[in-house]
């Protein structure tokens, strides 16, 4: 009889990817269904990238590589973190993974010990929690509000460290919110830290370059250099470089934990797909000035977005300055019912509801640690967003 181990036990599935994989069967089924479920760029991988990966190929580069990544990958991302980051890593403190998520697990698992607490700050990416508790450690939830722009308060980052705290994870811009930490935010997050030295950081920097507004990125070892031994720094070429599918990640860290990581991978996926990492030399190396042009066009899918939500009956929806993400509240829809008679109690009952009334798929905010909120991701069309938001405002109209 099977029986799931115990470790397995403590994770959920995740329900972004369950939603997903929802609205596809619909769509398969014939119903128009919008997806606004998955975090992914709707732009295709640049032809230079290809072209990298097809020459690999062809050059015969199909053989197994370091388990953490190649020689030529790790100086490429050297030159980046130095180049766009102000940070200086030796190869010996790059890890390469099959995606970022790899790389945040392996971090975990090569760290945490039963009882050793994590820091969340909520709403989180939905892996987060889980892959702590995976790894035998206690996600900490540290809630932020939508008033303070769902940015974590270092009043409230102090009140939940304990003798027991091992990581806080910061993620900048945000899945799911949007939000962005200036390096003022980051410094007073950072005095809180330099208080605790049992505390490192993660920060999960994957939408680096989709900034709007004029925003201006900054990474928490670069605004304060004494966290630079306490801090692993992740990033990939999923977002930016809309190479979802390659399944590229890296961080730059301290080299024991780098080591640690790299004892991790070797027993577990090994290297990541060598013809992936040859594509990222070229992705990090290559040309870049697709990169403002594409988050162009996000940011002016944002505003759209924004104002038609913000223009729906019962609806808050801030305005983020990064990713490819709206977290807006419907908080003023809760206690109302549909035209068939259900009613709407929490954010999951919102978007369910939504869902199976005008076919568009959202993510419920309890996903994400905070409700009553839900996560709209704006990495499609035009075309296709002004129909989906058409349909909630309309869905939104109906409630009574």
């Amino acid at each position: 009889m099977f029986a799931e181990s115990a470790a397995l036990s403590r994770v959920k599935a995740s329900p972004t990817i369950a939603i997903s994989a929802q609205a596809r069967a619909m769509k398969a089924a014939g119903v128009d269904v919008i997806a606004l479920s998955a975090g992914e760029p709707d732009f295709d991988t640049p032809d230079n990238i290809k072209d990298a990966a097809i020459k690999a190929i062809r050059d015969g580069e199909t053989k197994y590589t370091d388990p953490d990544g190649t020689p030529e990958l790790k100086k490429a991302i050297c030159a980046k973190f130095k180049r766009e980051n102000g940070l200086d890593y030796k190869p010996s403190q790059i890890h390469v993974a099959p995606g970022g998520k790899p790389v945040i697990f392996n971090a975990l698992m090569a760290t945490l010990s039963p009882g050793d607490e994590v820091l969340i700050p909520a709403p989180y990416w939905v892996s987060y929690p889980d892959m702590v508790a995976l790894a035998g450690g206690e996600p900490v939830i540290v809630p932020t509000t939508m008033e303070e722009n769902f940015l974590l308060e270092p009043a409230a980052l102090e009140k939940a460290i304990t003798p027991k705290s091992r990581w806080l994870i910061l993620n900048s811009p945000s899945n799911p919110t949007g939000a962005v930490y200036s390096a003022e935010r980051l410094k007073a997050i950072a005095d809180v830290l330099l208080r605790h030295p049992q505390v490192w950081v993660l920060t999960d920097d994957m939408y680096e370059h989709l900034l709007y507004d004029g925003f201006r990125f900054a990474t928490i070892a670069q605004v304060e250099p004494k966290l630079y031994e306490r801090t692993l720094t992740m990033n990939g070429v999923s977002k930016a470089y809309a190479m979802t599918g390659w399944r590229i990640g890296y961080a730059g860290g301290p080299e024991p934990l780098i080591k640690a990581m790299g004892k991790l991978i070797s027993q577990t996926t090994s290297n990541p797909s060598s013809i992936s990492q040859a594509a990222a030399v070229e992705a990090i190396n290559g040309p870049q000035d697709f990169i403002p042009e594409r988050a162009a066009a996000f940011e002016k899918r944002r505003d759209l977005v924004v104002s038609m939500l913000n223009q729906a009956s019962g609806l808050v929806c801030p305005k983020p300055e990064g990713a490819f993400y709206v977290y807006p509240s419907c908080e003023g829809l809760l206690g109302k019912t549909t035209e068939d008679g259900v009613v709407i109690n929490t954010d999951e009952d919102f978007a369910k509801a939504l869902l199976k009334a005008e076919a568009v798929a959202v993510v419920h905010g309890a996903a994400f640690g905070l409700s009553p909120f839900f996560r709209i991701s704006y990495a499609t069309s035009t075309e296709v967003l002004e129909d989906a938001c058409t349909r909630i405002q309309r869905f939104c109209a109906s409630l009574r």
